[in-house]
């Protein structure tokens, strides 16, 4: 019917028009210029045919649509070409709005930015069921906001709030929530999927309207008190000079105009003028890296049942997130007592996906007596942090696993050459080290220590990436790359605590710099009894020195969150709030320093292949400012020489533990930032 590369039309029920996007030159669809090219021909194509309906979709083996190209984001040299690129995205879409047909997006798995834009300009959406689905405009992660019309179409679709907080905050939703946000007219099974667009197509009901109150924030005389609100709540957790694009985005939005083409390129300009921001730029940055670390990994078919052997928060959190991610689950452990919680945390987890529960449930099997390790294809150990019990453990599974079976361990800091001691094999043991919380930490750190693991390191990062996180293969290391740079920054916290400075003030002084969340506070939801054996491991392998204040703390059973006091007193889960005093002249260099510091000296020893993977890494790992691209890349934009000068004269004032070390002249940290 035609010769496009990236679209398919086949001819449906009743002289309707089934379009397909399967991008010929991706491995998933994202609306990249050639794709859009086509879009203009194709649209032009249905202008002349005038059908009596379009079923927008995806090939049978694709997710609905990524969202735009972002390596174009990448390449864009000005703001000119960036406006011209946004101005021809909207009025392609604003074309396909207009087609006089009624339209259904058939949405299957993900649907993001301009994915979701395109599909906000049919007339109806449809969503399949289960966890795969993903819906949502990301953009702000980028450093920017929507810029195909999706800022001006999804108010008008679910009201001024709900949009607002969609794209401010850039969460994605599953079906089940777009559907309570009116964001879709109808979740589905796959099966069911083209069958309900057909139907939706014959009956043509009214499309979705929000209502009046979902509408009232959209009279101008209350857009200033919802635009203040909004500020007022983000000041602290996204200051304006790190993130400016929810603060741009609302300023476009309170001036929003009823006239579409107006609005449109107000929109326009207002993303355009984000593109040339340094935070947009590095933003994207780490985006690519991310993409570059998944596609690293080879997609993983060898892996369909897992057994887990520790039911704590770790282990009982990776079981319920593989179970979530389809993967038939065995759980174990010593204590029947502490299986039971895990279902508890299972359904919290599963609040915003209550579709998904049982099936979920019913993939995670209590396991006491352990004997899914004979049977899985993959057994994660999950237990305490200590050398002799895990070594006991291994030399259990070993007998008892299957000879084709991987063996990984989740252990934070001990090196995989000590825990492998003990088995016939020591190649066969690989980390693969989880983040807390494990259902929102995207990393995960796959660990080699052997030359010959190569094939059992490809099938561990094809796991990571078939539950949806990403693999950051890294040489095995006390503490690896994430908690070797992140525990000299919680212990300098410690340090300027038992100088004198308040707890707020260290951790407000983190957050300013653009940390997340403060160490001390980050200490206290570790749990300080986790740092404590972290922090030893690395004292020992590294020469350090751990403050005594944080082993009297754990003497006296003050581990942080889980015992209500540590740095901060909890109640109900929530630190309650302290009195920020006037920081020390060197408090944020001495906290961000020492991370960079750690991360030049990983550099050097070559624990991760690329010197723009350890920025990705600590970014996704430890929360990094994401807006700096990285500790690499901030001393790249400082200055080597500048960033060296600088902990030399903290040497001198606080000690060894700044000077500078190896690695300084690499020409991975050398090269000239973009």
């Amino acid at each position: 019917m035609n010769d496009w590369r990236h679209w398919r039309l086949a001819a449906g029920e009743g002289g309707n028009l089934e379009l397909f996007l399967a991008v010929d030159d991706r491995s998933v669809n994202v609306l990249h210029s050639g794709v859009l090219d086509e879009l203009e021909d194709v649209l032009e194509h249905l202008y002349t045919e005038a059908p009596p309906g379009v079923i927008l979709g995806s090939d049978p083996e694709r997710a609905f649509a990524m969202g735009a190209d972002v390596t174009e984001f990448a390449e864009l040299e000005n703001r000119e070409q960036a406006l011209a690129m946004l101005r021809r995205g909207q009025k392609l879409f604003e074309d396909w709005a207009n087609l006089e047909c009624p339209t259904v997006a058939a949405i299957r798995g993900h649907c993001l930015g301009g994915g979701l834009e395109l599909a906000l300009a049919c007339d109806y959406r449809i969503a399949e069921s289960g966890p795969q689905v993903q819906i949502g405009l990301p953009e702000v992660r980028l450093g920017i906001h929507p810029g195909y019309g999706g800022s001006v179409r999804l108010p008008a679709l679910v009201g001024d709030l709900k949009a607002l907080r969609m794209m401010v905050t850039g969460k994605t939703v599953s079906g089940a929530e777009a559907m309570k946000l009116r964001l879709v007219d109808a979740v589905v099974p796959r099966r069911q999927l083209y069958a309900a667009a057909r139907e939706m197509i014959r009956r043509r009901p009214a499309p979705q309207r929000p209502s009046w109150r979902d509408r009232l924030p959209h009279v101008p005389a209350l857009r200033g008190a919802v635009t203040w609100a909004y500020v007022r709540g983000m000041r602290s957790a996204a200051p304006k000079e790190h993130f400016p694009a929810p603060y741009r985005l609302l300023e476009h939005w309170q001036a929003l105009s009823e006239d579409s083409a107006t609005a449109l390129e107000s929109e326009a300009q207002s993303v355009a003028n984000l593109f040339e921001s340094p935070q947009a730029r590095q933003m994207t940055r780490i985006f690519l890296l991310r993409q570059e670390l998944k596609s690293h990994a080879p997609n993983d078919k060898a892996t369909s049942s897992v057994h887990v052997v520790g039911a704590g928060v770790m282990g009982g959190d990776i079981a319920v997130w593989c179970a979530l991610n389809g993967l038939r689950v065995t759980l174990q452990d010593t204590d029947p007592k502490r299986i039971a919680p895990v279902i508890g945390r299972a359904r919290r987890m599963l609040d915003r996906r209550p579709e998904d529960t049982q099936a979920t449930l019913d993939r995670l099997i209590p396991d006491l007596e352990g004997r899914g390790a004979g049977s899985a294809d993959l057994v994660i150990e999950a237990i305490p942090e200590n050398l002799a019990a895990k070594q006991d453990l291994y030399r259990q599974l070993q007998s008892r696993m299957r000879s084709d079976a991987l063996l990984a361990t989740n252990t934070s800091s001990l090196p995989l050459e000590r825990l492998a001691e003990v088995l016939d094999e020591p190649a066969r043991l690989v980390g693969i080290h989880f983040f807390n919380p494990v259902s929102k930490m995207p990393l995960v750190e796959v660990i080699y220590h052997d030359s010959e693991q190569q094939p059992l390191i490809n099938q561990a990062a094809g796991f990571v990436r078939h539950i949806r996180r990403v693999p950051l293969v890294v040489k095995s290391s006390p503490g690896f790359l994430v908690n070797r740079v992140l525990m000299p920054y919680l212990l300098e916290a410690v340090r300027l605590r038992d100088e004198g400075l308040s707890v707020a003030t260290i951790d407000r002084t983190a957050t300013a710099f653009g940390m997340p969340m403060g160490p001390l506070k980050l200490a206290d939801m570790v749990g300080l009894d986790v740092c404590l054996a972290a922090g030893s491991v690395l004292a020992e392998a590294h020469g350090a020195e751990i403050p005594g204040t944080l082993a009297e703390m754990v003497e006296a059973g003050n581990l942080g969150r889980k015992t209500g006091r540590g740095f901060y007193h909890w109640k109900n889960g929530e630190a309650k709030r302290r009195h920020v005093g006037k920081p020390s002249r060197d408090c944020g260099d001495r906290l961000v320093l020492s991370m960079v510091r750690e991360a030049v000296h990983c550099l050097h020893e070559s624990l991760v292949e690329r010197a723009d993977w350890i920025d990705a890494g600590l970014i996704l790992g430890t929360g990094f400012a994401p807006f700096t691209g990285g500790p690499l890349e901030l001393v790249r934009r400082k200055g080597t020489d500048t960033v060296r000068r600088r902990l030399e004269t903290l040497e001198k004032r606080y000690g060894p533990r700044f000077a500078p070390g190896p690695g300084w002249d690499s020409e991975q940290l050398r090269k000239t930032a973009p």
